[in-house]
């Protein structure tokens, strides 16, 4: 009885204290190894905050991986591995958390925010190049650019980022518009791109974006990210997979990359990004986008923070199935019109383009919008006046009257041609709303252009003259001198006022203020221009749709210009599209 009951329960004791001396053998082990990897990169590198403070090039703390843990500088290529457990050890790394990423689905775990899940969407090879350290220390000195950078990126990116997931492209590719435009709808090149992803005219137009005197597709938001994410998928299949290398084509285009690539083969150089002689743009391009990426992984370390995005869509589109007054579109929705613009920024006037159209507006509005648009008949979502026409009067002065275009008449009117006969009369739709009301409005435009001084910080005011005014007494209250204030007003220091006169006055905006005057400085871009062989200033004038007297003004020249020269324009955005 005795040796029968103690012989099973000594081997069950015996075993379990093995397992447990085993179990504490290995995590000695791995204790030790880590202690011994961190020891000799402390040799290398010095203390966690020098390296912090030093950046060097291949340096990160030990980082979360989207997949697992390691140690950075095990350069495992896991994104090239085809199992989704590996089943040898790897380091000091158990087989059994080691995991990579296959072709399955995106994980079902969403992240509050919306920076978060790009973070988890992480496919490029993020690391301190030293061609990105320089970047990562400039984002990490511009805590007030990233504020406003997630400010405007935050009607944008839940759809960006959905967009990215459905197609399996890396996460990083949401920040790249932070690269290209800082997520300014308005901003605009000196090579005339335009929107958050920078399109030119050409290329926009190869992609499907309609650009015409009612609207421009490669500033809506929503069908350019489409186009942005079409052209990268096909420069990805064309550079085998390499994403740096179609990035990199992404911004000096496919030719320059491919020139590259052919020179560095020739020579029996390796034909990676970091490799290819590129333009000086294109080599800090991607260096820019895998720096952001890195700011954004290890924030915490860096030092910065990304302001909150929540992990929802900000808004939803509605279908349009005729041309629609903006005015009433907000009315409709309860928003304000600075807001039906900000959210379709491709529209270029004061209603929708002719015939069906989708547009955005904030998700919980689009329940209101949906009930008032139902109970408005097609023909009263515009206002309309019966013009009789005028001796002298053509339809292209009729449209500029109207703003509205000759095309939209001709097809209103049933016209044939553009000949027309004084006494008869044409149906022409009007805005509901006094035109200041609409930021994007042609004639708005103009008013901005007008006298517009080189700082485009500044925005116009007017001083009618009162009895007693004085220059110099009208000057000191506006803080500006007395030379300048004529100087914006065509007229010498020495030439009398008269009461009722019109003043022109710049004042700089203040940082509080936002709505439509921040809009109108987003739409009018400063523009530095390099004139080449060939340029006059009437083919820049054209090209930018801007006045030659204008150019002229803003850069106090001449009417000869040379090759190289520099000269500052301020571009009207939503012009450019026009015909």
């Amino acid at each position: 009885m005795r040796g029968g009951i103690h012989s099973p329960i000594f081997l069950l004791l015996f075993t379990l204290c093995s397992c447990t001396y085993l179990s504490e053998d290995i995590r000695a082990q791995t204790s030790t190894s880590a202690i011994s990897a961190q020891n000799s990169s402390s040799g290398q590198y010095g203390s966690s905050s020098e390296k912090l403070a030093t950046l060097e090039p291949d340096y990160i703390p030990l980082v979360d991986r989207p997949h697992f843990n390691e140690p950075f500088s095990q350069r495992i290529d896991y994104n090239r591995l085809s199992e989704t457990t590996l089943t040898q050890t790897v380091g000091n790394v158990p087989p059994a958390v080691l995991t990579v990423p296959d072709d399955t689905p995106r994980k079902s775990r969403q992240p509050v925010d919306l920076w978060a899940r790009i973070v988890d969407d992480y496919q490029l090879d993020v690391d301190t190049h030293p061609s990105v350290q320089p970047y990562i220390r400039w984002y990490a000195r511009k805590q007030s650019y990233l504020d406003r950078v997630a400010d405007r990126a935050r009607p944008y990116l839940y759809d960006i980022v959905t967009e990215i997931e459905s197609r399996n492209m890396p996460g990083e590719i949401a920040l790249l518009p932070i690269v290209e435009s800082a997520f300014q709808p308005f901003a605009y090149s000196p090579g005339r791109a335009a929107g958050i992803w920078q399109f030119i005219p050409a290329t926009g137009r190869h992609f499907g974006l309609k650009q015409n005197w009612w609207y421009d597709g490669r500033r809506d938001v929503y069908r350019s990210t489409r186009a942005a994410l079409d052209y990268l998928q096909q420069l990805h299949q064309q550079f085998e997979g390499d994403w740096l290398l179609a990035l990199a084509a992404y911004n000096t285009g496919a030719y320059n990359v491919t020139r590259a690539i052919r020179k560095n083969r020739k020579k029996g150089k390796p034909t990676d990004f970091w490799s290819l002689s590129l333009p000086a743009e294109t080599r800090g391009y991607v260096p820019k986008l895998l720096a952001i990426a890195y700011v954004l992984k290890h924030a915490d370390k860096v030092g910065v923070h990304f302001n909150p995005i929540p992990n929802q869509p900000y808004w939803k589109t509605v279908k349009l199935d005729s041309q629609l007054d903006l005015a009433k579109a907000a009315e409709f929705a309860g928003v304000s019109i600075e807001e039906i613009y900000r959210l379709n920024p491709g529209l270029n006037r004061w209603a929708t383009p002719p015939g069906a159209f989708e547009l955005l507006l904030p998700a919980d509005r689009i329940s209101a919008f949906k009930e008032k648009l139902e109970k408005t008949p097609s023909s009263m979502r515009l206002s309309w006046k019966r013009h009789v026409i005028k001796r002298g009067e053509s339809l292209g002065l009729i449209a500029k009257k109207y703003h509205t275009s000759i095309s939209q008449l001709k097809e209103l009117n049933q016209l044939r041609s553009n000949r027309i006969r004084a006494g008869h009369a044409l149906i022409v739709p009007v805005a509901a709303k006094s035109m200041q009301q609409y930021t994007l409005s042609e004639i708005q435009r103009k008013l901005d252009l007008l006298n517009r001084p080189a700082n485009s910080q500044r925005f116009k005011i007017i001083h009618t003259v009162k009895s007693g005014d004085s220059l110099w007494e009208i000057a000191r209250t506006h803080h500006v001198k007395v030379e300048t204030l004529a100087r914006w007003n065509n007229f010498s220091p020495r030439d009398p006022l008269r009461i009722g006169q019109k003043l022109i006055i710049w004042k700089k905006y203040s940082a509080k203020q936002t709505g439509a005057n921040h809009l109108v400085n987003q739409r009018i871009r400063k523009v530095t221009y390099t004139v080449r062989k060939g340029d006059s200033l009437a083919r820049i004038s054209k090209n930018f749709k801007i006045g030659v007297a204008q150019i002229k003004s803003w850069n106090r020249i001449g009417k000869y210009i040379h090759p190289g020269q520099k000269l500052t324009l301020f571009v009207d955005v939503t012009r450019q599209s026009e015909s």
